[in-house]
């Protein structure tokens, strides 16, 4: 919570304000403070033992991105779409039907795919698409038209989403033992959950920021117009763009495929049991 604060306030007091940075300084603490006690208890909260496991931490660092993502494209789209377009709330809510419907549909196809496929590569098609998805709205020009200039990106960027969930959630269970399930199944929602918080929070502040540098070298634009706005989002949609590409990274240099179980051969006294037994 200090660190979302603390990117909120940025946006207000400037990122190298003094109160920014004890904002940030208090939250760093916070946090190794967190992984001291952890490491001291004798039944900690979040065993920091199960990040051991490279193919859990990737997936969990993927789904604070897909989070991160997610949330952020949802606000920053809602504002071009009223701010910018002046589409009401009901008007902006129909808009994004294309993008959940997409999820919704390949996400029922996604575990066919993961099974065919593998987890990795599903993992960064979705995390490709939807990098591609962001990187079309990055062109949003401030007389758009819907269904030109964000339908199709719309459905693109949905179909992403709904082929990274699954494969990512399957990925965090991958090879955690049965006694840490409970544990990884938490901590896969908590990292999209944190994703989401200071993602959106971040870019937040990043669009605030460059709409206000927009207008402080024109003169003519209020902060309020649409170009200094449309100018904003867009610099944050880079941004988007970026993390979903660093997402894609950490999907196919540290995701791993579990290891295939091999059937160990009966030796020669266990086959004379069978044998008997038959």
């Amino acid at each position: 919570m200090l660190l979302v604060y603390a990117a909120t306030r940025a946006t207000t007091d400037g990122w190298g304000a003094p109160v920014t940075l004890g904002l940030f300084a208090g939250a760093a603490a916070l946090v190794l403070a967190f992984v001291a006690i952890e490491l001291r208890s004798p039944s900690p909260l979040l065993p920091l033992r199960i990040f051991r496991s490279q193919t859990l931490t990737a997936a969990n660092s993927a789904m604070a991105i897909v989070g991160a993502v997610a949330f952020s494209e949802f606000f920053l789209l809602t504002l071009y779409l009223q701010d910018v377009l002046h589409y009401s709330a009901m008007e902006s809510g129909a808009a994004f039907v294309g993008f959940a419907g997409a999820v919704v549909v390949v996400s029922n196809i996604a575990q066919v795919i993961v099974g065919r496929f593998g987890v990795r590569p599903t993992l960064t098609a979705g995390l490709l698409a939807s990098a591609v998805s962001v990187a079309l709205l990055t062109r949003l020009p401030v007389h758009g038209h819907y269904f030109w200039d964000l339908f199709p990106w719309f459905v693109l960027g949905g179909a992403g989403m709904g082929l990274s969930f699954v494969p990512v959630t399957i990925a965090s269970l991958t090879g955690v033992e049965r006694a840490d399930a409970g544990v990884a199944s938490g901590l896969i929602n908590t990292s999209r959950q944190i994703g989401g918080a200071l993602g959106l929070a971040a870019v937040s502040a990043i669009a605030a920021t460059s709409t206000s540098h927009y207008v402080d070298a024109h003169a003519a634009v209020t902060a309020s117009s649409g170009v200094a706005l449309d100018h904003g989002f867009q610099t944050a949609l880079y941004v988007l763009t970026g993390l979903l590409v660093v997402g894609a990274l950490i999907a196919v240099a540290l995701l791993r495929a579990p290891a295939p179980r091999t059937q160990v051969a009966p030796d020669e006294g266990e086959a004379l049991v069978l044998e008997e037994a038959a």
